[in-house]
């Protein structure tokens, strides 16, 4: 499981250092390097079996379900291979680099089965928000896990 914050830098090669405390976790067991993964402000670094389940669910939600096909799609095009160096470090792609407007300072949070990777003030306004409407958001979070 990853957990915490950790503020990083990302170099102009596009090289970020995976703080220690979630190398191991990242690479244990796995023959296949990590999948690192665009997602709507930020990305997403997963190890591979956790991505290759996900992949397999929207796989087979994809076939008949045009929402489905463009998430599918959006994954898809977003997602590289992201072996980790002996260095501890990886490269982003300019493209996924881009994306989510990382250049220079990066948060790095571990979320339980993967790790997020943000611009600082996009991490700051999520925070915020959920913040804001934290009462809400456990509400229907213990709501969802009472159905």
């Amino acid at each position: 499981m990853f957990r915490g914050r950790h503020d990083h830098t990302i170099d102009a090669k596009g090289r970020l250092s995976i703080p220690r405390v979630f190398r191991a976790e990242l690479v244990a067991g796995e023959e296949s390097p990590p999948m690192l993964v665009n997602q709507k402000d930020f990305l997403a670094l997963y190890p591979a079996k956790v991505w290759a389940a996900i992949e397999q669910n929207l796989i087979e939600k994809s076939s008949l379900d045009p929402a489905a096909q463009n998430l599918s799609r959006f994954y898809s095009a977003g997602s590289v291979p992201c072996p980790v160096d002996t260095q501890g470090r990886v490269l982003v792609p300019t493209f996924l680099r881009q994306h989510a407007s990382l250049d220079g300072k990066v948060v790095v949070a571990g979320v339980f089965e993967h790790i997020e990777i943000w611009n600082p003030a996009r991490f700051a306004e999520n925070l915020s928000a959920t913040i804001h409407e934290f009462d809400d958001i456990q509400r229907s979070v213990d709501q969802g896990s009472r159905s």
